[in-house]
């Protein structure tokens, strides 16, 4: 099928354009967090007009509006954690491989760290439902509206960056993006829909719908996009962030995303990137005997591949 088809049938798949965006209105909320090398400040801002999110903004010391430098916005993982969010890669929480977007202000980068709907302080207001309970009354109830999670995920994702991009310390042309797990997945969900992202890398998630097929997986509602499989699979998605550059890491002996339909996916997306002319701008990592981490070898790949195509 011809791109720009696949395309629009993944948009269609999605829930279709999304809206005009609204202001940002920006307020930042209590106190800044000193860390060695950099500051955490939290602030709101509005995704859409009835609904405010919060999200953690990584600043390194001696950076501001005289001395702007790259950023990046980093997509927290799943792993049933919805209590967690945005404060793990801020390294405010949880898993220490996963403090990544502290990792990278420490390596001079401005980070943005954002809950997904259903995580952190994005819970069931009501609180009626607990958990993976108010996941899927959200995935059910942007389907009955011709939508998907996942449209709703990229939507809030672009604002993410809108917000990024009209900070004071940040080169607005050098943007990248990572994501962990679920995170990777936003990672090449996000990619085709905002030009706005230089450079991509995502980590240990690439989960194809023949692979979901066969191995009878229940995975991360934003894998799943109405009407998409008769026209493509996941890495098609992923092929559609070419020409920009684009790095996926993954373990051998992940069970969330089988490596033999991981190879598979690599294959296309390469030949996609060949067809642009641009072979040198993907770059993927298959550990043996790794399974759904962030090795020390795929975490100098990601940094290797940031700091080649985001400082210049």
């Amino acid at each position: 099928m011809k791109t720009a088809v696949f395309r629009r049938k993944l948009l269609n798949g999605l829930g279709g354009p999304w809206p005009s965006p609204c202001e940002l209105r920006p307020k930042r909320v209590g106190k800044p967090i000193r860390k060695k090398g950099y500051t955490i400040s939290k602030w709101s801002y509005f995704v859409e007009p009835a609904e405010r999110v919060s999200a953690f903004l990584l600043v390194p010391d001696g950076i501001d509006s005289k001395h702007p430098v790259p950023a990046i916005t980093v997509w927290h993982q799943h792993n049933g954690e919805y209590h967690i969010g945005k404060s793990e890669p801020a390294g405010l929480t949880g898993n220490r491989m996963h403090h990544t977007g502290a990792a990278l202000a420490r390596e001079g980068y401005v980070v943005l760290c954002t809950d997904a709907l259903c995580f952190e302080e994005r819970q069931d207001p009501t609180g009626r439902l607990v958990g993976v309970d108010y996941e899927r009354f959200e995935f059910l109830r942007y389907v009955v509206a011709g939508k998907s999670l996942a449209w709703k995920n990229i939507f809030d994702m672009k604002r993410a960056v809108d917000f990024l991009v009209s900070r004071p310390e940040v080169k607005k042309d050098q943007i990248g993006c990572y994501g962990h797990s679920m995170g990777a997945t936003h990672t090449w969900l996000i990619g085709p829909w905002e030009k706005r992202i230089r450079c991509l890398v995502g980590n240990c998630c690439l989960p194809t719908y023949a692979g979901i097929h066969r191995e009878h997986m229940l995975h991360c509602f934003p894998n799943f996009i109405p009407g998409l499989y008769q026209y493509g699979d996941t890495y098609d998605i992923a092929a559609l962030i070419a020409p920009r550059p684009l790095l996926l890491n993954f373990g051998e002996l992940d069970k969330g995303s089988p490596v033999d339909e991981v190879r598979k996916g690599i294959k296309v997306i390469t030949s996609v990137y060949k067809t642009k002319h641009a072979t040198g701008n993907f770059s993927f990592y298959v550990e043996k005997g790794a399974e759904h981490v962030l090795s020390q070898k795929m975490w100098r790949r990601t940094l290797d591949w940031f700091n080649r195509h985001l400082r210049y």
